[in-house]
């Protein structure tokens, strides 16, 4: 479908970023942190070296629709190196810096065809060990020095120098390159993270993105003011179009996450770098929020009992004054609790608010299901966090709540020049309130999976891309997202039911608890894989005066866990919050947490199912037979004792 403003508007990433350099020449495009303090650039010294990087790989040899992958943190040679890409006529492959296997990122680079990859030090080993596999694979581009032996190796500052000598000699040479792109030329070719099956390509075209950023702002008018600190992985399609793009076409700053010897490191970099930033806003994922709602816990937990007290009651204010979002803020009855809602801000959010910089006034939320009683945490201390929905094959915004328009719980209303359908399994409408596969269309959906003409197939059906994702809309138009369709839990009367809306919440409301994963594949009972708070479970142990090397200990925290769960189950105090056939039954304990490193979650943060599944089968077929509810138990009590004695 053809978006009202498209006519007028760039319909590649080269003509967006020339027209935002004409409007927000001055004005900061991107801040680092140096020696001395963050540093900006202005979208004039970054077009600058966008054009001279871009000649430089022309004369390397890039033409047009080559792959070039590009594996850095973010950075600022990060936009310069994709948009060099770009400009001159080639195909991003951005490839997430947390791969660490080499069968993972050789099956990316040779599935992609690359012919070159710009990578930045920290990464430079990885494709250097690869790259006699890649017969392809003729230039490695490094952004920071390293060895100047190694076979078809070329420093980044080589390459602006190369682009500069160019450009004396051709000085059109690069606006040639990019004005003779059509929106329809691939831009990128974006692998899934793979939670639940092999990764694919995404083709996203030029058009698909600013298709896609002309929706986003119009959802969000950003003013040239804005600044945010990206946080989020920059590969990711979330921090790629909206952090990267969508700010830069409305003259926004995106600051760089100070990066550290180690990942550990640069997540402890977070916080000082968001008071330095000052950011307006910031983008999240779930896992991010909770690392951040803990954060503010344990600020308010240090400053004893009587500031956890009133930190409570502070919230039970809140929720009641907030209740369910614009709609019902401070309406009606609600009033009377201004004074209280007020004061409690005063006292209590203000100062938590000082802590993320003081001009912080949203985030948006993406990436997964955001419980609603995190976002109901958020919008209590005034930094409301407003839930989206997308997927990369959709570059990838489809709706999200607004500051203008925004309900608890949804994932908010559609962007616009977008069509959303909810299906049945047999690809039938469904009406309104039901719930099935979300299904859109619009400028911003893929052309396909590279490479993969049955996936494509599969979900791309006459422009509409059938999602695998289950909803619904309600009688205001919000969407309500229930999760993945591939995540089902089944029963064995063939009932299905969405596991994230359970695992999100008793994760969320426990703090005995930090990761869930249910399982049912066509059984009787559901049963789940529990990773206990190791910090919380200790602080426990030491509040009851008990010995971490006692029997007696491991088991209390045994019924700890089990008790967290069973307030769910008919005759606890959740009861009928959830169906209790999708509540666990049985439970095994893990001593190992899921992360990224052991490859069980993905790069946003997200549960990898299906690897999970396959590393505990044994626990979770334990679980599933005759004596489920006992058969782990020597087992968990085990896990446990390892718990603590890492304690």
């Amino acid at each position: 479908m053809q978006n009202p403003k498209s006519q007028n508007t760039p319909r590649t990433l080269p003509a967006l970023f020339e027209r935002s350099v004409e409007r927000f020449a001055e004005n900061t495009m991107v801040l680092a942190k140096r020696d001395a303090g963050y540093e900006g650039r202005t979208y004039r010294a970054m077009r600058l070296l966008v054009h001279r990087f871009a000649a430089g790989l022309m004369e390397l040899g890039l033409n047009k629709g080559d792959r070039v992958a590009l594996i850095a943190e973010g950075r600022p040679e990060w936009i310069v190196a994709e948009l060099g890409i770009l400009y001159a006529g080639g195909v991003n492959v951005p490839i997430s810096v947390k791969i660490e296997e080499r069968a993972e990122l050789r099956f990316r680079l040779s599935h992609a065809g690359c012919t070159m990859a710009i990578v930045s030090g920290n990464h430079a080993h990885k494709i250097v060990a690869i790259q006699p596999e890649l017969p392809e694979m003729g230039r490695l581009v490094f952004m920071d020095a390293i060895r100047d032996d190694i076979a078809g190796g070329v420093q980044y500052s080589e390459v602006l120098a190369l682009g500069e000598n160019r450009i004396r000699k051709d000085p059109a040479c690069v606006e040639n390159a990019w004005r003779a792109l059509q929106g329809d030329d691939p831009a990128n070719i974006c692998y899934t993270s793979g939670t639940t099956a092999d990764p694919k390509g995404i083709i996203l075209t030029h058009r698909n993105y600013t298709a896609n950023i002309e929706q986003g702002t119009a959802l969000y008018p950003l003013p040239p003011t804005s600044c945010t600190l990206l946080i989020l992985p920059w590969d990711h399609a979330f921090a790629h179009t909206c952090g990267i793009y969508a700010l830069a076409s409305t003259g926004g700053c995106a600051a760089c996450v100070q990066v550290g010897k180690t990942p550990m490191e640069t997540l402890r970099n977070i916080p000082n770098n968001i008071k330095e930033i000052r950011p307006t806003f910031l983008m999240s994922v779930p896992a991010l929020a909770k690392n951040f709602r803990k954060g503010i816990e344990k600020g308010v937990r240090e400053k004893g009992k009587t500031a956890e007290g009133l930190f409570a009651a502070g919230l039970k204010v809140a929720y009641a004054y907030n209740g369910a979002g614009i709609a019902e803020r401070g309406k009606g009855a609600r009033i009377l609790l201004r004074p209280l809602m007020m004061l409690f801000d005063l006292i209590l959010f203000k100062k938590i608010r000082r802590n993320f910089g003081g001009r912080l006034e949203y985030f948006i939320g993406g990436g997964a299901l955001l419980d609603k009683e995190l976002q109901k945490f958020f919008y209590a201390i005034g930094i409301p966090m407003y839930q989206g929905y997308g997927l990369t094959e959709a570059a990838p915004v489809i709706s999200s709540n607004t500051p203008e328009k925004h309900k608890l719980g949804s994932s908010g209303t559609l962007v616009p020049a977008l069509d959303l359908r909810i299906c049945d399994e047999q690809g039938r409408d469904l009406p309104v309130g039901a719930h099935g596969e979300i299904v859109v269309r619009g400028e911003n959906v893929m052309v396909g999976y590279w490479k993969n003409p049955k996936a494509t197939a599969d979900v791309l059906r006459k422009g509409w891309l059938f999602t695998g994702d289950l909803g619904y809309l309600d009688g205001e138009g919000y969407l309500y997202v229930l999760g993945r369709e591939k995540s089902l839990l089944i029963s064995h009367d063939g009932e299905k039911y969405s596991p994230e809306g359970i695992e999100e919440t008793i994760v969320d409301r426990s703090r005995y608890i930090d990761q869930l994963m249910l399982h049912n594949s066509q059984s009787p009972c559901t049963v789940g894989l529990v990773v206990p708070n190791r910090e919380a479970i200790v602080r426990w142990v030491e509040a009851q005066g008990l010995s971490c090397e006692s029997a007696e200990t491991r088991k209390g925290v045994l019924s700890l866990l089990e008790q967290e769960i069973e307030q769910y189950q008919p005759g606890g105090k959740e009861a009928g919050t959830f169906p209790p056939r999708w509540l666990p039954s049985a439970v095994a304990v893990l001593d190992e947490p899921f992360t990224e490193q052991n490859r069980l979650l993905n790069s946003t943060l997200k549960m990898v199912r299906g690897r999970i599944e396959e590393q505990y089968h044994e626990r979770i077929a334990e679980l599933h037979g005759p004596e489920g509810k006992n058969a782990g138990t020597g087992k968990n009590l085990d896990a446990i004792a390892r718990l603590l004695a890492d304690s």
